[in-house]
């Protein structure tokens, strides 16, 4: 009989863990990515919960470790600098996790250690899809046509796909919260520790350590505006009238941002979704359930997704159903991820010298001795007391 044949599009972490999971239990695979080439760089995610099952499963726990950021610490500090509060890092999954690692070295790994026979194409996307309860055509860019038993869209926030296919289905929450990360040169002031500053009219300075020399840096504001549609130069102009004045690191930081390779910027939004699959096309990562950096946890969960619907669909006695048992059991962790209380952007991003106060009273507060064990309960993300689906199919040889 021969193989099932599955077609992904997107190839950062969710995508990639589908192709590892699929190749693995028997499936031929083809991978799509708009990218010319594959994108190293971006900011610190981290392997939190069961997603540290997932890869030690996979036999890469020792690769993440080997690419870790560096990262001893998270610490508030002011506008000097100087220590306001420092959060709870105990255990695996402290606010600087055990396996700390850059996006794009997280991604590389899966990458490096996919299964023979994974077919990678860069620089093509899904122009057409047509699907039924038997199979689904997919027809690229470049005008290559594809027949497959399976589609997976991993294509992130922004999924051109997914909005194409389930465009009633998709509930956009925008949290009020511009972002924009880049690496910068690293200096004498620099340290191991995620030095996190918050200030008045609702902004945000984040410097972190890498393992390549460099620091990389965030700014986080609310913003009424889209941020994320405007192109490099005016983006950058807008943050640095929006932090005019702000004061420690932001002009160091903005600067560094002008000369930047890998500059990012993005509005905060979430993706919600009452279901991830129709046919013979599902959802994986962020493009079904971006939880954004508010919630956290969103690699884990992206590497999760490949596992559990691999699993899902070797035990099925019908496709629907693998794909009905894939969503069932990834429901409860990003619910928990999503839905964090309405209030907390209004405390994580004060917009009055009042209102810093009490934040900063609050920070000393939720990071004291006795509250400190109650406080890195919150990072906690991806963790679920119920086993991993068991995979049935043979394994790929």
């Amino acid at each position: 009989m021969a193989a099932r044949h599955a077609v992904i599009s997107g190839a950062s972490i969710a995508g990639l863990s589908a192709a590892f999971w699929l190749r693995r239990t028997g499936w031929d695979v083809t991978v799509l990515e708009r990218a010319e080439a594959f994108r190293d760089g971006g900011q610190n995610v981290d392997v939190r919960g069961v997603a540290r099952e997932v890869l030690e499963r996979m036999g890469l726990t020792e690769a993440v470790k080997a690419r870790n950021t560096t990262e001893t610490g998270t610490v508030f500090v002011d506008e000097r600098g100087e220590v306001l509060a420092e959060l709870p890092s105990h255990g695996p999954d402290g606010a600087t996790a055990e396996l700390e690692v850059l996006r794009g070295d997280f991604a590389r790994v899966v990458l490096e250690h996919l299964p023979a026979g994974v077919e990678i194409t860069y620089g093509d996307t899904i122009s057409e899809v047509v699907y039924d309860a038997d199979a689904v055509t997919v027809t690229t860019a470049s005008g290559r046509v594809l027949t497959a038993d399976l589609l997976v869209v991993a294509e992130g926030v922004r999924s051109a796909t997914r909005d194409r296919l389930f465009g009633d289905q998709v509930d956009r929450r925008d949290l009020g919260i511009a972002m924009v990360f880049g690496t910068i040169p690293r200096t004498a002031s620099d340290d191991s520790r995620w030095r996190w500053h918050t200030t008045t009219g609702g902004r945000q300075i984040h410097l972190r350590p890498d393992q390549y020399g460099t620091t990389r840096a965030m700014l986080a504001c609310t913003s009424e505006a889209d941020v994320a549609r405007l192109d490099r130069a005016d983006a950058l102009a807008w943050f640095r009238q929006r932090y005019a004045g702000t004061g420690w690191e932001t002009g160091r930081v903005l600067d560094g941002f002008e000369v930047s390779d890998d500059v990012y910027v993005d509005q905060l939004t979430q993706i919600r979704m009452p279901v991830w699959h129709r046919g013979r096309v599902c959802l994986a990562g962020d493009a079904g359930w971006c939880v954004t950096p508010m919630g956290g946890g969103g690699a884990s969960l992206a590497l999760v997704s490949g596992y559990v619907l691999a699993a899902c669909l070797s035990s099925a006695d019908r496709f629907e159903d693998g794909l009905v048992a894939y969503e069932e059991w990834m429901r409860p962790l990003v619910d928990d991820v999503q839905n964090f209380p309405g209030w907390l952007v209004r405390f994580a991003y004060p917009q009055t010298r009042t209102g810093l106060a009490l934040r900063r009273i609050a920070d000393k507060v939720v990071t004291s001795r006795l509250l400190s064990p109650l406080t890195a309960k919150l990072t906690q993300v991806a963790a679920t007391t119920r086993p991993l689906p068991p995979i049935a199919a043979r394994p790929h040889v």
